[in-house]
């Protein structure tokens, strides 16, 4: 949270110094010039050796230094993004926090018969409408991965119904370069253009390198369309430490890192100052049970990391929170949910995703959602602050309500309690005999009741006919084609 006031006190979490942030990104620059990556793209591997970069051998290319500190340099070190009606949504730099959902998601906890069952177009429909009722959800994620709809044709499926269904800037992934043209082909009917879609952007393309130290052909065609066409990526490498990455925090960090920085560099060279987004995963891997933990403090920890790294090259910055390993909505999850928002945001990480995540990102949950927008609430008030000039410290109050006085029917109490003090709308802080009373809600009884009620009466902006007949048309269109 940026301030700009020196009355004013808000907290935030650092976890290395100058020092250690550059003992990282020389170990970074060693990986890249001395051990390499893997560039499996033709266009891109020549673009590199064209602008200094060797072949090691085969597909490995290294990279020198100034080719890193080139791409720092021109990569935009803020980055406004739109919602669908061409408002500025988000502003992706300082330390400023956005929240939205997750991607990908293969299962789904049904609102109804309380089943994790396979994911459907309608929960796609679902998250989107829920998340686009609630303040604190700033972008809506893709939610999931619909088995109703052919798996060649659901990314370009989800987008549509998120657009429809929400005016939030979209977090997306497409499955192919194919996917991504349709969906720019979708997004730019919406934005009137493929020129005001680079304009206002409201949309942001997540791909990822594959750990370790390796860029595919698929990933690397998204990479340049995005770069080419001016829309921002979020490009960021998911190590499992111990698998996929060395097992000490370090030395994962350092080559998610190298792989992030190269990603940076082709980035930049395809199209110098397009619009990037990047960061790293460095999470661990559960050697008992093989599975990748989204809530390990070694996560929390080389999140607040690469944070601090990213926000010295002043670039924006990816991170995750709101997410759970739990299989299901419970005390785990709620403890998960909460250590991990609040990380993320005194990480100042700048756009945070996976918001109603549940089962190591297997699992989708709608009444999740809500209690991640609750929770984000508490954190937004906490990573407010407060302030210490003269109003608020409330001297003159104080002088005239004097020892053993009240405050509440003081100006200054009604003046200032609605900005100061946060509610919540749904954890509880009813008195026992009001809340048996009540009929003893639980936090979980009502977030279920809220989320049938979004689904029931919240109606998001519709967007006009002739859009809505046109992305319609291209869908035809995607589905003819995956027949063929």
């Amino acid at each position: 949270m940026e301030t700009g006031s020196p009355h004013h006190c808000a907290p935030k979490l650092r976890i290395l110094d100058e020092s250690q942030i550059l003992r990282l990104h020389h170990a970074a620059l060693r990986i890249l010039g001395e051990t390499g990556v893997k560039i499996l793209h033709k266009k891109v591997l020549d673009i590199l050796v064209g602008h200094g970069a060797r072949v090691k051998e085969g597909t490995v290319v290294t990279i020198p230094p100034y080719l890193v500190e080139e791409a720092i340099q021109s990569a935009p070190s803020n980055l406004v993004v739109y919602n669908r009606k061409k408002e500025p949504a988000m502003e992706l730099g300082g330390r400023r926090i956005y929240f939205g959902t997750g991607t990908d998601l293969p299962k789904t906890i049904d609102l109804f018969t309380r089943e994790i069952r396979d994911t459907k177009a309608d929960d796609v429909i679902a998250g989107t409408v829920i998340s686009d009722a609630l303040p604190n959800i700033d972008f809506i994620g893709s939610y999931g991965l619909p088995r109703d709809i052919p798996p060649g044709l659901h990314y370009i499926r989800c987008f549509q119904l998120e657009v429809e269904n929400s005016v939030k800037p979209i977090f997306f992934t497409a499955g192919s370069e194919r996917d991504l043209r349709v969906i720019l082909d979708l997004a730019s009917v919406v934005a009137g253009g493929r020129e005001k879609l680079s304009a206002y952007p409201f949309l942001i393309h997540y791909s990822e390198p594959t750990s370790p130290l390796s860029h595919s052909e698929e990933a690397l065609s998204k990479l340049i369309c995005c770069a080419e066409n001016g829309i921002p990526v979020n490009y960021t490498p998911a190590l499992l430490a111990g698998s996929t990455g060395p097992v000490t925090l370090a030395g994962a960090l350092a080559v998610a890192l190298a792989e992030a920085l190269s990603g940076l560099v082709i980035h930049q060279l395809v199209e110098k100052g397009a619009p990037i987004i990047t960061g790293v995963v460095a999470t661990s891997m559960d050697m008992l049970h093989a599975t990748a933990s989204y809530t390990a403090p070694e996560f929390r920890l080389t999140h607040s990391a690469y944070a601090d790294i990213f926000h010295y090259y002043g670039l924006p910055i990816w991170g995750t929170a709101g997410c759970s390993d739990a299989q299901f909505p419970d005390l785990q999850a709620g403890a998960e949910y909460g250590f991990t928002l609040l990380n993320a945001a005194l990480d100042g990480t700048h756009l945070i995703h996976d918001c109603g995540y549940l089962g190591q990102g297997f699992i989708g949950s709608p009444e999740m959602i809500i209690f991640a927008d609750e929770v984000i609430g508490m954190v937004k008030r906490y990573m407010r602050g407060f302030n210490l000039d003269e109003d608020h410290l409330a001297l003159d109050v104080i002088r005239k309500v004097g020892p053993g006085g009240h405050y509440l029917a003081e100006k200054h109490t009604l003046d200032f309690f609605m900005k100061e003090h946060w509610r919540p709308a749904f954890f509880n802080r009813e008195s026992l005999p009001n809340w048996v009373k009540k009929g003893k809600k639980k936090v979980d009884e009502k977030l279920i009741h809220r989320a049938l009620d979004l689904l029931k009466h919240h109606r998001p902006e519709p967007l006009p006919q002739a859009v809505k007949e046109e992305l319609d048309r291209i869908w035809s269109e995607a589905q003819k084609k995956t027949r063929r």
